[in-house]
C-alpha cells in the first residue's frame, strides 16, 4: 500500500504558522516577565536607604565590620545590624529592637523618694582625754614608799599612789600648832591660812588640828578611778615643787575614733545618736552620740574623723577594741533615685543611659547624691518620670562611644564652661 505525501509547500505553510505562534506566545511571556521585574526593582529601590544596613558587627568587638549577616566569629551569637539613621547627628543611639530583646535591656522609672542616710563604719576605742588628772608634788619632799604600781594598772578613786615626806609642810603645821596652842585667833586663823596657801588639802589640815601632832608624811591618792598612764615615782628619790608623779586617765567613758567615708561626711552631725557594735559583746547594741567632728581629714584613706562617746560604767570597753558604729540621720530628704547598677562610673563622669523611645537611647552625665539599699540619688541630670536602663548599659556605652556621643557630651560642656 503507497502511503500518501503532503505537498513541500504545504509543510512549509505549517511550521512558520507554528513559529509565529510560538513566537507570539515566547514574545508575550517574556513581555509579562520584563515588567514584572521592572516593578519588582522599583519597589526594592523606593525602600528607605535608612532601613538598609551599613554593615554587621558584634558588640563585644565592635570596630570589626561584616557585610552580611550570620554569626559572629568572635562569640557564640548573631551579628547587629548598624544601620544609616544611626549616624545621626547628636546624643543618642539606635539600638535594633531585636537587640533589645535579646539581651533582655531592664527599663526603670526615675522616681521620687526617701534615701536612708545611715553611715556605717569602722571604729576604735580610744581613752577619753578630757578625763585626765594629774598627781604632782605641791612641795619639796623625799619618796618614803611607793606602792606596787605600774603604768596601765587600773586604780579606784582614792586608791595610795605615793607616801611623800615634806619638811616644808612639817614645819609649817609645827607653827600652826603653836599659834593655835596661845590662844590667839587672829594669829591660829594666819596660820592655817598659811597652810592653805602652801597646798595642803583640807583633809590634812583638820588631822593636824584633830590630832595635835604635825604630819609630815603625806600619801598622795588617786584623784579618780582610771588607768594609770604614767608613773614617775621611784623609792628614796627626791621630788620638787611641781613634779608629775602620775597620770591618770579616768575610764568613766570612752571614745570612738570613727572612719566615715570623706564623701559620706555631710550625713554626720554633732549630737547625732550611735549605735556601737562589738565583735567582744555580740548580740548587744550600745548607744553613744557624736561629740565632735575633727576638721582635719586622713589623706591616705580619704576618711575623716569622727569622735562618739560612750559609756563605760562597767569598764568593759577597753582602749584598742574594734567597734561597727551605725550612724542614723534624721533628715527626710526626697530624692531622685535611680538604681544603683543604672550608673555607670567612668572615673571622670557619672553616666546614666536614658531611654528617648522608639529605640533610641541617649547617655546623661549626672551628679549623685547618697546611696542606700541599692538606690541612688541623683541631684541633677535627670526628671522624674524618665526611664533609664539599668541592665545592659554595656552594649549601649560601647555603642555611645564608638559613634563618639560621649565625645560631643565633653566637647559640648567644654564649650559651656568657656566664656
Amino acid at each position: 500500500m503507497k502511503r500518501k505525501s503532503f505537498p513541500l509547500a504545504a509543510m512549509s505553510l505549517v511550521c512558520i504558522a507554528a513559529g509565529l505562534a510560538t513566537g507570539s506566545a515566547a514574545g508575550y511571556w517574556y513581555g509579562k516577565t520584563q515588567a514584572a521585574g521592572t516593578h519588582t526593582v522599583s519597589a526594592r529601590d523606593a525602600a528607605p536607604a535608612e532601613n538598609k544596613p551599613l554593615y554587621w558587627y558584634d558588640p563585644m568587638a565592635p570596630a570589626q565590620h561584616f557585610d552580611k549577616p550570620g554569626k559572629s566569629p568572635f562569640m557564640d551569637m548573631q551579628l547587629v545590624p548598624k544601620y544609616a539613621d544611626e549616624k545621626t547627628a547628636g546624643s543618642s543611639v539606635r539600638i535594633d529592637s531585636g537587640v533589645v530583646q535579646n539581651l533582655a535591656f531592664r527599663l526603670v522609672n526615675v522616681t521620687s523618694d526617701h534615701v536612708d542616710t545611715t553611715v556605717n563604719a569602722l571604729a576604735n576605742v580610744v581613752l577619753n582625754d578630757r578625763d585626765v588628772a594629774i598627781v604632782q608634788a605641791r612641795s619639796n619632799g623625799f619618796v618614803q614608799r611607793s606602792y606596787p604600781l605600774a603604768a596601765g594598772d587600773i586604780v579606784r578613786a582614792g586608791a595610795p599612789l605615793v607616801d611623800l615626806l615634806m619638811p616644808d609642810w612639817a614645819g609649817a603645821q609645827a607653827e600652826y600648832l603653836a599659834m593655835r596652842s596661845t590662844g590667839d585667833s587672829a594669829l591660829t586663823r594666819a596660820a592655817k591660812q598659811r597652810l592653805l596657801l602652801l597646798g595642803m588639802p583640807s583633809s590634812l589640815i583638820s588631822e593636824v588640828t584633830r590630832s595635835g601632832k604635825p604630819q609630815p608624811v603625806v600619801t598622795l591618792t588617786a584623784p579618780v578611778a582610771g588607768v594609770i598612764q604614767s608613773l614617775d615615782i621611784r623609792q628614796g628619790m627626791v621630788v620638787s615643787s611641781g613634779n608629775t608623779l602620775v597620770t591618770l586617765n579616768g575610764i568613766a567613758s570612752v571614745w570612738l575614733d570613727v572612719a566615715v567615708p570623706e564623701s559620706q561626711g555631710a550625713r554626720v552631725a554633732s549630737g547625732q545618736p550611735a549605735q556601737i557594735t562589738f565583735p567582744a559583746y555580740p548580740g548587744k547594741t550600745f548607744i553613744g552620740n557624736v561629740s565632735a567632728i575633727l576638721p582635719v581629714a586622713d589623706t591616705a584613706s580619704r576618711t575623716l574623723k569622727v569622735r562618739v562617746e560612750l559609756a563605760n560604767p562597767q569598764q568593759q570597753f577597753r582602749p584598742g577594741m574594734f567597734a561597727n558604729v551605725t550612724l542614723h540621720s534624721n533628715a527626710e530628704t526626697k530624692y531622685l533615685t535611680v538604681p544603683g547598677e543604672a550608673v555607670i562610673r567612668t572615673g571622670l563622669r557619672n553616666v546614666v543611659i536614658v531611654s528617648d523611645g522608639n529605640q533610641h537611647f541617649s547617655p546623661v552625665e549626672v551628679i549623685l547624691g547618697p546611696e542606700s539599699a541599692g538606690k541612688t540619688a541623683i541631684l541633677s541630670g535627670l526628671k522624674e518620670g524618665q526611664q533609664v536602663v539599668a541592665s545592659g548599659q554595656f552594649l549601649i556605652d560601647s555603642e555611645a562611644s564608638l559613634q563618639g556621643v560621649l565625645g560631643r557630651m565633653d566637647s559640648a560642656r567644654n564649650a559651656g564652661s568657656q566664656p
